[in-house]
């Protein structure tokens, strides 16, 4: 058994540190809970409007605090205790859940509703993505950082797989009130971190910054950090350009369910069923990522992994445009979220490994802004092409520019791909 453990926590050093392990364990059940409203929430809607639009009006609705907030939340972070403000966050997020559960299992539920609830969720969560990942370090310190970073990456990506497989049943066996009781299990699930979190000791916590300054001069310190750091700046635009024109496409699933792979004879049972079925398959393409980088934190050619996670991603979304039958669209989505994850949790480790202690809320903060507020306008965009052109033309058209975009980065900046850590 002391072998055992002795293995576990030579290959994830994280995982010895008491207090990020019960955190850990505590979002893994949270984030399942998740996985069930990302699933049922767009599939409620489309079968409320049966627009497209709508779709992209909720990621809308859900990132435009992020436009507004996260730039002012990297400075206000970083003088708060970062544990304590993720249980008031994480609180406000079980209350929006509950809501949603509430106005579904009563029948009256209307599309305003879940956009406004959606723009709640993502007011909290604009504050408390970055309160978290500021966080990590206080729990496991900067040499365990990478792995801790990854291993947030595993269960985030676990959850994509058992999230929605659970949301089938609830769809399928009460047809009436599914989606309500899915919300409702994910409105629970929330207390398992927020339990968590009050026994858990940031026993690597630095001291706050006492002085207090003018905000706007705190957000020019970091973003003059950045200017400085072309790295962290490259990293930053990656981030924007693909939350505008790439990871909106997710949103649509929707309509690749019922719309893109229509058969004569469906029911909602079908279309629920396969609806799951591809948020699992994107859940496992991600899941495959974040279990090998979290195995091999160690690895320092993080400018190669980044650059073919792009790749794999855009040919995913061209490649998209193509099929018409299930079992090709499940591989792409898989590939499709294999790069997504790979992407995203490299450009995570390199910026908060290279920003230094005192700016790390601001940089991380800048990022975030950078990746959901672009996606705030990419969800208006993407949904708006997907309304006009169908899914397939889009999936083509944006696929085509963000590999025009990311080519052209590199070939002009061949130090990006690289770059070791």
């Amino acid at each position: 058994m002391l072998r055992l453990q002795s293995i576990i926590t030579n290959r994830f050093p994280a995982l010895s540190s008491r207090d990020f392990a019960i955190f850990w364990s505590g979002q893994f059940l949270s984030l399942i809970g998740t996985w069930m409203q990302n699933t049922t929430q767009p599939l409620l809607a489309y079968r409320l409007s049966g627009r497209p639009f709508d779709l992209g009006l909720i990621g809308f609705a859900s990132t435009l605090p992020t436009l507004l907030l996260a730039l002012p939340g990297g400075v206000i972070v970083e003088h708060l205790d970062k544990r304590k403000t993720v249980i008031v966050l994480q609180a406000v997020m079980m209350f929006q859940a509950l809501a949603m559960s509430f106005l579904t299992l009563t029948g009256v539920i209307q599309i305003w509703h879940i956009v406004l609830l959606a723009f709640i969720l993502g007011t909290a969560s604009a504050i408390e993505i970055t309160a978290r990942q500021a966080m990590l370090i206080e729990l496991v310190g900067r040499e365990a950082l990478p792995n801790a970073i990854a291993l947030q990456s595993t269960i985030f990506n676990a959850a994509r797989v058992i999230g929605p497989s659970l949301v089938a049943p609830f769809l399928i066996l009460i047809r009436e009130q599914g989606e309500g009781w899915a919300f409702l299990a994910n409105g629970l699930s929330y207390l398992f971190v927020i339990i968590g979190l009050l026994f858990v000791r940031t026993q690597y916590k630095a001291a706050s910054p006492t002085e207090r300054r003018n905000l706007v001069d705190e957000l020019k310190e970091g973003q003059s950090y950045i200017l400085k750091t072309p790295l962290v700046a490259w990293l930053i635009v990656f981030a924007g350009l693909f939350g505008l024109f790439a990871y909106p496409i997710v949103q649509q699933i929707p309509v690749l369910a019922k719309d893109v792979l229509y058969q004569i004879g469906d029911t909602e049972a079908i279309v629920a069923a396969r609806n799951s079925a591809l948020y699992t398959a994107q859940g496992v393409g991600a899941l495959i990522a974040a279990v090998t980088l979290s195995a091999n934190s160690s690895y320092r050619r993080k400018g190669f992994l980044l650059t073919f996670g792009q790749y794999a991603f855009i040919t995913g979304m061209i490649v998209l445009a193509f099929p018409r039958s299930l079992i090709p669209i499940l591989l792409l989505i898989a590939i499709m979220g294999w790069g997504a994850v790979t992407q995203l949790t490299t450009m995570n480790t390199l910026i908060q490994l290279q920003a230094p202690n005192g700016l790390r809320g601001r940089v991380f903060s800048t990022y975030l802004w950078a990746l959901q507020g672009a996606s705030t306008f990419g969800s208006l965009l993407i949904g708006s092409m997907v309304q006009a052109w169908g899914l397939p033309v889009t999936a083509l058209v944006s696929g085509g520019i963000c590999a025009l975009a990311v080519g052209g980065i590199h070939l002009r900046i061949p130090s990006l791909r690289l770059t070791e850590a």
